[in-house]
């Protein structure tokens, strides 16, 4: 059962998420320390079709024998007649591992959004994680998340944000096609507009907040290409992935270099 049964404010993913903890809950047993949103949902910027990001926190890694029963909660919660079935992402994160930070990057249980499959990933043990559960996490059953961990340094934050942004931008301007999307186009020039935001600030903010700073800081040529990222990440699951703008493509590329440059002065700062 959930903590708080209204966790958000869409009853039919709240229907959703009691499905998911009430499945897995039962066969986690005294395992499960406890369960909450992050991401979105939790930074205050959720949309119709955002992804829904969670962490399921146990006391040790889940033995590969309890595997199978938990891929078959996943996938009846997928079954759901629901959109927001298949909108799940999230992580099983030992307890234990959550506390270190210095363990970043290390593989956990993971379900991908728009999948049935449970795999092994890095994708939710960095510091930007730690840093939403802890300041702005949603508890759905289990401590308040300040009892799990500790403040996330703002300097160490900075520097793994620094780090992904550099990592991004080599495939994006190595290779065009990674980002010639409609979806992906409009995510990274919000993505970076966000991460330029948390080398100024020291937090992570949802993606309206660092386009609204974005337009407030940044040179004054890219509000447009800015507002229309905005534009077409609100409308993202409306339509099908189609090929992005070649204006918009080449200046998206155009605005990760302006970013790295507006990064590495922040950082010598």
């Amino acid at each position: 059962m959930l903590t708080n049964p209204h966790p958000t404010p869409e009853p039919e993913l709240n229907e959703v998420l009691q499905a998911l903890i009430g499945g897995v809950r039962p066969i986690l047993a005294d395992n499960f320390v406890g369960a909450y949103l992050q991401g979105s949902f939790a930074v205050g910027d959720a949309l119709g079709h955002s992804d829904v990001d969670f962490l399921i926190v146990v006391h040790a890694d889940v033995p590969e024998a309890q595997v199978p029963a938990l891929q078959a909660v996943h996938v009846g919660v997928y079954d759901m007649p629901s959109d927001w079935a298949r909108h799940l992402e999230g992580s099983y994160f030992p307890a234990g591992m959550l506390r270190r930070p210095e363990v970043v990057g290390q593989p956990l249980l993971y379900i991908d959004n728009g999948s049935r499959v449970l795999e092994r990933s890095a994708h939710d043990n960095t510091l930007v994680v730690r840093w939403v559960l802890r300041q702005h996490g949603v508890t759905l059953a289990g401590p308040a998340p300040s009892a799990l961990l500790e403040p996330v340094p703002a300097g160490a934050l900075r520097r793994e944000v620094w780090q992904t942004m550099q990592d991004w931008s080599r495939g994006i301007l190595a290779e065009p096609s990674w980002v010639d999307n409609d979806w992906a186009q409009p995510y990274v020039v919000l993505s970076y507009c966000r991460m330029l935001q948390t080398l100024e600030t020291g937090k992570v903010r949802s993606k309206p907040a660092g386009a609204a700073w974005a337009r407030r800081t940044l040179d004054a040529r890219w509000i447009d290409l800015i507002e229309r990222a905005q534009a077409a990440h609100a409308g993202q699951r409306l339509r099908g992935r189609q090929k992005a703008d070649p204006q918009d493509l080449a200046r998206t590329r155009e605005f990760v270099r302006a970013a790295l440059a507006a990064g590495q002065a922040a950082m010598a700062a």
